[in-house]
């Protein structure tokens, strides 16, 4: 019977508002334009931040990356003829962590240098990582073609390459690709794999690899190379001795990469007089990214709430205005029986119907603006169930919050002087 008689009031609401329909659908606009910048808003901040994570877990959420850094009082010696600057870490570094810290699952030392990579013709300047094979367990990469570095190529200091897919394009290009030999610097290499790089879109996430990577055994990268580097920049020759340019640190869980962390600063600063090394860690990274992504989707959620606000004004505006209009009506139907808890829900009804109406459709285009924001302008959105369903409730919400003042209002209206009401 409930049933019955509330499915009649609806009916009863929704013709009452078809009566009006220009004052209807303008009343719904603000609610629409308030659903829609909700779910657009939290979108945007979304993908945004989703994608600052990802490039934050590409990192690895266990590893500890420390660079070599250049001392500040470094760059003035090196402008010196022929003055050697040395800084950087050590082979030793690597060994200590091995060694002294048992939270230390694994560590990789890392010697980086740049060198012109040719085969025929083509030319491209690559960044050569001389690593150990664990590299490729620590930051994961998918291998396109061949292989990665082995432990045998380590022990046997072979001439062999990994390139990335970036720089294998462009060198090896029409030409085969695995067992390939490509010159780079005064040296030949055989190429007997192919990796997937990638790339960070924000230029402050500085991640272990590079487009122009071309990985070798670290054993050959310092038998071919050396430790001693010679660039000349604007007619100065730069002169610099570093042994390791990186190192990455796996630790054994990530209830220790922190205290690791720290054991490892302390470890650095008793061996190298000079602070010449950077620690990164991406879950404190990752931890704070996090954090930002709360507070950025608080406050464009704020900022769009504020439109479901004026529209939740709007449709008091119009259910007051309504209360007036049809005060008469109001005093015939108590005056032949009615409730107030009748008049109270007829009201209600009429509101809920508006402001749900409107987040419906507040719904579809708030789903619509992250998809063309993502055509138009390459940004990735992601539209979340949460901020459907927020909105959805929030609407809700408003018809109810903004309807019970002039749904009492039409309610306590005395019988008497509604019949006389012109």
């Amino acid at each position: 019977m409930r049933a019955i008689r509330l499915l009649r009031d609806i009916q009863l609401g929704i013709r009452n508002l078809l009566l009006h329909k220009l004052r209807s659908s303008l009343t719904v606009l603000g609610v629409v334009f308030g659903v829609g910048s909700v779910i657009a808003m939290l979108a945007v901040g979304e993908g945004a931040s989703k994608q600052a994570l990802e490039q934050i877990r590409k990192l690895g959420s266990n590893n500890i990356i420390i660079n070599a850094a250049r001392p500040a009082d470094e760059v003035t010696a090196t402008q010196v003829r022929h003055q050697v600057s040395m800084y950087g870490l050590l082979y030793e570094d690597a060994l200590r962590l091995t060694e002294s810290l048992p939270s230390v699952k694994r560590v990789v030392p890392v010697k980086l240098v740049e060198k012109e990579g040719r085969m025929g013709a083509r030319k491209l300047d690559l960044r050569v990582v001389g690593t150990d094979p664990v590299w490729f367990d620590l930051v994961q990469r998918e291998v396109l073609a061949g292989r990665a570095l082995s432990v045998q190529d380590s022990l046997d200091t072979g001439s062999v390459a990994v390139l990335t897919e970036y720089g294998a394009r462009r060198i090896l290009a029409t030409a085969g690709s695995i067992g390939e030999q490509v010159r780079i610097g005064g040296n030949y290499f055989e190429i007997v794999g192919i990796v997937r790089s990638e790339s960070a879109s924000d230029a402050a996430m500085q991640l272990p690899d590079q487009q122009t990577d071309a990985y070798i055994p670290l054993r050959t990268a310092k038998e071919r190379f050396g430790d001693l580097f010679v660039q000349n920049k604007g007619g100065t020759q730069i002169r610099e001795s570093v042994e390791l340019h990186q190192i990455i640190v796996e630790v054994d869980s990530l209830a220790n990469v922190e205290q690791t962390a720290a054991a490892i600063e302390r470890m650095l600063q008793t061996f190298h007089k000079k602070k010449d090394y950077v620690i990164s860690v991406p879950l404190a990274l990752l931890r704070q990214a996090e954090a930002t992504k709360r507070t950025f989707n608080i406050v464009l959620g704020s900022i769009a709430g504020i439109s479901l606000l004026v529209g939740g004004i709007g449709i008091m505006n119009i259910m007051l205005a309504s209360v007036t209009e049809r005060t008469r009506e109001i005093g015939i139907r108590r005056a032949i029986g009615a409730k107030r808890r009748q008049i109270v829900a007829q009201f209600l009804i009429e509101t809920v119907v508006l402001s749900m109406t409107g987040g419906l459709v507040g719904m579809g285009i708030g789903v619509l603006i992250p998809w063309l924001i993502t055509k138009a302008a390459h940004m990735p959105t992601v539209v979340t169930p949460f901020s459907l369903a927020l909105s959805l409730g929030i609407s809700m919400g408003v018809g109810i919050i903004f309807g019970i003042y002039p749904a009492f209002r039409a309610a306590l209206l005395d019988p008497i002087e509604a019949l006389r009401h012109e």
